[in-house]
Parts: C-alpha cells; structure tokens; sequence
C-alpha cells in the first residue's frame, strides 16, 4: 500500500508540474515561428531551454522529497552550460532519462534526445518534444526493409538535419548507441559479445560528430548501473522501489579525426569510427561489471546484518 501511494502522489505531481508548464513552454515555442529575424528566433530557444530545466528541475524536487533513491553520479565536475556536449550512454530503461536529469540538468546546455516517432503522440509531452526540437526517428522493420531499401537511409537523413538546427545554441546530444533498450531477450538475439550490452550502431554518432565536431567541447561517456538482477522501470522508480542508481561520467576530449571524414562514402573512415565505437564499449562493458561487482558487495553485509537481526 506504502509504495502504490508513493507512486500516486509522485505521479500527480509529475503531472500537475507539466500542466502548469506546458504552456509557456508551447506559447515561447511558437514564437520561433511567428516572430521575424534569428535574434527573436534564437531568443525563443533560450526561452523555451529555460522553462524545459525548470520543469527538470522541479521534477527533481519531487524525487527528492518523496523518493529514497540514492542518485549516486561519479565525474563530471568540470561541465559547462556555454558549450555543447556528446553524452554516450547504455540504455536499459525509462528511469535512464530521470538518472541523466539528475546528473546534467542545469550542468550543461539543456539534452536533445532523438526519439521514436510514435513518443509524438504520448498526451502533453509530445507537444513538449516537438517545441523541443527534438528529432523524431522512424523505426522500420527488417521486412519492410528489405522490401525498400531506400528506407535505410532516413534516420541518418533525419539525423543530418536535426544536427544543423542545434548549430545555433549550445546543446547537449544524447546518443543512445545501441538504438533500443536492453533486455536480456535481445541480448540473446544479436549474439552480442558484451556481458551487459547490445551491440552498438556507429552511424548515428558519426553523423551528429560530422555534424557537430567543431562545436562540441567533450564526448560524455555515461554508464549507467542499478543494484540487484532486475532492471528497474519507470514505477518501480516513482513508487519507491529504487534505492540506488549509479551515473558514471567519464569525459573524453574529442579527436578531430573523428569528424573529417565521410562516414557513408570512405570505407577506411568508417572502419576508424566503428573501431572506436567498440573500443568504448569494450570499457563500458568492463566499467559495469566493476559496478555491480562494487554494488553486490556493498549489499552483502548488510544482508547479512538483516539475517542476523531475525
């Protein structure tokens, strides 16, 4: 009962924090469009930044009044809010969002997700997306695929294009690289060589590099770990179930050879890229096992502490 009145409360208040925000952030983003010249333009974005950080903000009020989650973020003490950023990370679950919330939120420009183009359509926060900018990806199946070929190509496309609006103004790109959530059902399916990993997808971050290499400062690599064998989701989060989310921050300088080259047309660039993709995973895949390793050692004497009290 303590936990189903956790996760309401922590809910309505979720909710009633995006209804009073939803419209000066839709009124602020309609200014992009109405309003003449790039300085009215780009003043709009700042606008519509600064209410999406509040709302962040606030929402992690609520988590730190009403939940006991202990948001345990390692590195990234150096980060700025006037330049941009590469975040990296694993991706397991809807409580990867609120995790990188709490580490970067008001630390660095304001994220840029590319999302599912279905989440359009989720009540009050597609609206809040779409203002955003955020980049809606199409996902298609291997069937439809291979039925049109042309298909293949579009995220890339959609990709290019979202990356020329986030020249303008500072911004941190959130790169998910294994392109969907890890369970351990796709785990199996992809045969991936990593122990807590999907394999990741070189072309999407090869574009937002080519895109954007000059203008970011760091590539953020960001590892997320959550105790025990189950990964949380987003109720077990809002309802009190979590006790512990480890956010492991390492920062990279960005080499420039990494963006001059072209991803689609030069083999040997390609190569480079997906080498380096490996390369970081093989240490993120070593950097989680650390974690847990670190984490069920930290819960063992206190399994034993609760047996002994029995």
């Amino acid at each position: 009962m303590r936990r189903l009145l956790t996760g309401l409360c922590v809910t309505l208040l979720l909710l009633l924090n995006t209804l009073v925000l939803i419209g000066p952030l839709l009124l602020i983003a309609l200014g992009k469009f109405a309003l003449p010249g790039r300085a009215a333009k780009a003043a709009c974005s700042r606008g519509v930044m600064w209410v999406a950080e509040t709302w962040a903000e606030l929402n992690k009020l609520i988590f730190a009044a009403l939940l006991p989650t202990e948001w345990d973020i390692r590195g990234g003490a150096e980060l700025r809010q006037d330049t941009s950023y590469l975040v990296i990370s694993n991706h397991q679950s809807w409580v990867d969002i609120p995790a990188l919330v709490q580490a970067f939120n008001r630390k660095t420009p304001y994220f840029k997700f590319f999302l599912k183009q279905q989440l359009i359509w989720v009540p009050f926060l597609g609206l809040a997306f779409w203002a955003l900018d955020y980049p809606f990806m199409k996902r298609h199946s291997k069937a439809l695929l291979a039925k049109h070929p042309e298909l293949a190509g579009q995220d890339l496309e959609i990709t290019k294009r979202a990356c020329e609006k986030f020249r303008d103004l500072p911004v941190t790109v959130v790169n998910y690289l294994e392109g969907t959530r890890f369970t351990p059902t796709k785990h199996a399916e992809q045969g991936s060589p990593y122990r807590y990993l999907l394999k990741p997808k070189a072309g999407g971050v090869a574009f937002v590099l080519a895109a954007l290499g000059e203008q970011l400062d760091a590539v953020l690599d960001v590892t997320l770990v959550y105790p025990g064998t189950r990964i949380p989701g987003f109720w077990a989060l809002i309802s009190g179930q979590v006790p512990r989310v480890v956010v492991d921050i390492r920062t990279h300088a960005l080499d420039p050879a990494l963006y001059q080259g072209d991803y689609q047309n030069d083999p040997a660039f390609r190569r480079q890229m997906q080498d380096w993709v490996t390369q970081l995973w093989r240490e993120k895949d070593e950097r989680i096992a650390r974690l847990r390793e670190e984490l069920r050692g930290e819960a063992a004497p206190l399994g034993e502490a609760q047996r002994m009290g029995e």
